[in-house]
């Protein structure tokens, strides 16, 4: 059986940052990889739930709404997945996101989606969470060189 492409790259050596993934025909994944894996740092639930709503209505909402294919959550709870046309740079989606997490930070009222007509688990969402973990994400990306994006060798 073939491995899937993202149990290829080694985890021990992986840090907190902006990859791509993987490219599938005009689709571009990137892995915005927001803690280190195996670390015992993870997020909690509410912080990656939250994140992913406010992220995602934002990025749905932003200059590249139209070629923005899924963003969600990793499993392993250390980042997330965002799959985006090619027709948008690298470099475009790397400062969309950091311009995503910016609004997140500043983001006033209630978590977007936070009913329980539009989740399945609205209880479970903090903006205070989403914005401590967006915060702690933006300064990763603001101090990142690798602006090739790829994974650690």
């Amino acid at each position: 059986m073939q491995r899937i492409k993202s149990f290829e790259i080694n985890h021990n050596i992986l840090v907190p940052g902006f990859y791509i993934s993987r490219q599938d025909g005009d689709v571009t994944t990137y892995d915005l990889r927001t803690r280190k894996p195996n670390m015992g740092d993870y997020m909690d639930n509410p912080t990656m739930h939250s994140l992913e709503h406010m992220f995602a209505t934002l990025i749905r909402n932003s200059s590249i709404s139209g070629e923005v294919v899924y963003f969600g959550p990793m499993g392993c709870q250390t980042g997330f997945y965002l799959l985006v046309r090619d027709s948008v740079s690298p470099k475009d989606v790397f400062e969309m996101t950091k311009e995503v997490l910016r609004q997140t930070i500043k983001h006033e009222g209630e978590v977007f989606g936070k009913s329980a007509a539009e989740c399945g688990h609205y209880e479970n969402l903090s903006l205070d969470a989403a914005k401590v973990e967006a915060k702690r994400y933006l300064e990763v990306l603001e101090a990142q060189t690798n602006l090739e994006f790829t994974y650690p060798a």
